[in-house]
């Protein structure tokens, strides 16, 4: 067995751009990961070579420039990536689920606008739902926007947004209660704006201002920031899909690839900190062997290799539910779920293996070891996916008697 988590039935075209990836991250992204994370700076030659590789095209169809690929083309190759520095595979997710929902809900004159950019990596994506004031709660939405004449007036504060400063096509989600009477269920009452701004810090367009980046435990290099509104105007056919009151559908829609591309994420983690032990451990010599010789060595390292490939099987099993047209939401809970939940318990093995070196910055697994909790959070927190999970498995299960 050469590696972990290989994926069967891959077609010559899949394999051939997994291997470009691959070897892109071997060479151009693990070199030079920690050294950047340690310094929380901007990826920018790792991003260009993946623009040339067309990665931020992946899924975009090829009548835009893209490469038309499937979900799990792509989520395999999040997986690669997230295995060298997850905060690269954060810089294409906010890109993707943007472009995913223009593809799916976008006008067309949306389409031709801004696909073919973003399949070049021109126009670069983020997507705003989080508020300070609420994470889960997408219902609670206080930001809003008010029509005037032919253009939206937004006002209000979003939080936690993955390329806030470098992106330059923000889908931002508010209330819009225009054409909703009062009463109308708050889900019903959202609207998915395309923002378009200058990528920076401070005021970036009239009315729209990214404070700077928030400074964060792991996950660094990627800005991750808030985004203010007071008064701006967004034209009215920049409304996702032409027609207000969808936008959290849409939302949803782009969150549940999202969690498919979290659970990647996860399992890319969780097989580059397996392969951090499995090698440590046979460096590492006590009581007159190497440690990966003695049985607690060796059992933890059997339950981190089953957990990396049960992670990879759920991942690879929800995008290709996707990929198939049907309904993959509970695949997708599932996935995310047990894919971020076995990554911090099989980083936290791997940094147990290292004994005190894993506390030291010299070792790649310090940064693994704190950049693993964020995927327990993102794209829904584990609470939130069991909540999905339960009301799913109720529609399927439903008692007859």
């Amino acid at each position: 067995m050469a590696r972990l988590a290989q994926t069967h039935g891959l077609t010559d075209v899949q394999q051939e751009i997994l291997s470009t990836v691959r070897d892109f991250v071997d060479k151009e992204i693990i070199p030079v990961a920690t050294e950047l994370e340690h310094r929380d700076e901007y990826p920018q030659q790792i991003v260009d070579g993946l623009k040339e590789l067309g990665v931020f095209g992946l899924m975009i169809p090829e009548e835009y420039g893209g490469l038309g690929e499937s979900l799990l083309t792509y989520a395999l190759c999040v997986e690669e990536i997230a295995r060298g520095w997850m905060s690269v595979s954060g810089i294409i997710n906010t890109h993707f689920i943007v472009a995913y929902m223009l593809k799916q809900h976008g006008t067309q004159e949306q389409k031709d606008h801004f696909l073919p950019r973003m399949a070049a990596g021109e126009v670069r994506g983020a997507f705003s739902m989080s508020e300070p004031g609420l994470g889960s709660d997408v219902s609670a939405i206080t930001s809003k926007a008010v029509k005037d004449g032919d253009e939206y007036v937004l006002n209000g504060q979003k939080m936690w947004l993955t390329n806030g400063g470098t992106s330059t096509l923000v889908a931002v989600l508010v209330r819009s209660d225009e054409g909703h009477p009062e009463g109308t269920a708050p889900h019903k009452s959202m609207t998915t704006f395309l923002v378009e701004k200058e990528p920076g810090f401070g005021e970036v367009r009239p009315g729209l201002t990214i404070p700077g980046k928030i400074e964060k435990m792991g996950y660094k290099g990627v800005d991750t920031t808030e985004l203010i509104m007071d008064g701006l105007r967004i034209p009215a056919d920049r409304v996702l899909g032409g027609v207000t009151g969808r936008g959290f559908y849409q939302m949803m829609d782009g969150v549940e690839v999202g969690r498919v591309n979290v659970a990647a994420r996860g399992c890319g983690v969780a097989q580059r900190a397996f392969e951090l032990g499995v090698q440590y451990a046979q460096q590492r010599h006590t009581f007159g062997k190497p440690i990966a010789q003695h049985q607690a060595i060796q059992f933890k390292l059997a339950e981190m290799a089953t957990k990396v490939e049960a992670a990879h099987a759920m991942m690879v099993n929800a995008a290709r539910k996707k990929d198939s047209g049907e309904r993959n939401d509970l695949e997708a809970g599932m996935a995310k779920y047990l894919a971020s939940e076995y990554c911090k318990e099989v980083v936290e093995d791997a940094f147990r293996i290292h004994g005190g070196y894993g506390f030291s910055k010299e070792y790649e697994i310090e940064r693994l070891y704190r950049e693993a909790p964020m995927l327990l959070i993102g794209e829904g927190t584990a609470e939130i996916q069991k909540m999905i999970i339960g009301r799913r498995l109720l529609e399927e299960y439903r008692f007859q008697g």
